[in-house]
């Protein structure tokens, strides 16, 4: 694997292999890496002839109130890990390589871009849409992948790719888990003891919402205020998001009918914030399997 900090540099290394027509895979991270990063890797490693993963953490998709400063890094051990997961080249610019000077343009995607996490750190996605599209623009992949752990985050870039028609396939990945049923998250190395066995509600959670939809239930309002209640029920989870949404358009439903429901929670466990989804099948579709 090589590891290579500078755009100009990552071009040359790729115009070989196009030349050659082989196909690129993208994995854009924000680095300390983790199992589910790396079932990313393993993903574009089986679809693709080259893979480039990317560490940058970007500036951009920080709010003046967030500390940038204290995401976790650990490039070294990243590195191992790329390289035994077969990646061909690691992209790990820094800041003044990514950004010369200040960005004036921003790409945005502001309907989806406001609703649930972003309606509470405004600007985020809009950085977000801003530096993978940039990596689009220097990678200039064939297939890019992203965790559905961040819905979110996934169908904005879905929907920025389709608007602007990027030449790049974008490959949701489901959600890799610990052993508890926790997704797997950088956040996961902020939670102390206490926290990380009380974060286990939140898997809990998406199963006993899948379990109510299951029983007939056709209220959103009434599921997300059971699944509230019931992450309550752990005294250091604090419930910040609980929410039933269309999957596709993430726009606010009010009756579960024949088409699947997307459920979303945000979590705050001490100062960290811990983002979950499950897509949820309506009884219907549960008969409708069986049958």
């Amino acid at each position: 694997m090589k590891t290579i900090a500078t755009i100009t540099e990552l071009r040359a290394a790729l115009a070989e292999h196009r030349r050659a027509g082989k196909t690129v895979g993208l994995v854009p991270t924000m680095g300390y890496l983790h199992v589910g990063h790396m079932e990313l890797v393993r993903r574009a490693r089986g679809q693709n002839d080259v893979v480039v993963a990317s560490i940058f953490v970007n500036p951009l998709q920080f709010g003046p109130n967030e500390d940038l400063s204290k995401y976790p890094r650990d490039l070294a051990r990243d590195q191992a890990m790329l390289e035994e997961g077969g990646v061909d080249f690691l992209f790990s610019p820094g800041v003044s390589d990514m950004y010369p000077r200040p960005m004036e343009t921003v790409v945005d995607v502001p309907k989806l871009g406001s609703e649930l996490e972003g309606s509470v750190r405004p600007g985020h996605f809009a950085g977000v849409a801003t530096v993978v599209t940039k990596l689009f623009n220097i990678v200039q992949p064939d297939r890019a992948y992203f965790g559905e752990k961040d819905f979110q985050q996934l169908q904005i870039i879905r929907r920025m790719v389709e608007d602007l028609a990027q030449p790049v396939e974008i490959i949701g990945v489901p959600t890799v888990r610990e052993a508890d049923g926790l997704a797997c998250s950088s956040r996961n190395v902020y939670l102390n003891a206490e926290e990380r066995q009380a974060a286990a509600i939140v898997p809990k959670a998406l199963a006993e919402a899948e379990r109510l939809v299951a029983s007939g239930i056709t209220d959103a309002g009434e599921v997300e205020r059971a699944v509230t209640a019931f992450l309550s029920t752990e005294p250091l989870a604090r419930p910040e998001v609980v929410a039933l949404r269309d999957p596709d358009t993430l726009e606010t439903i009010d009756a579960i009918g024949a088409k699947p429901v997307l459920l979303l929670l945000f979590v705050r466990f001490g100062t960290t914030k811990l983002l979950d989804n499950r897509v949820i099948a309506p009884k219907s579709a549960h008969f409708a399997k069986v049958a």
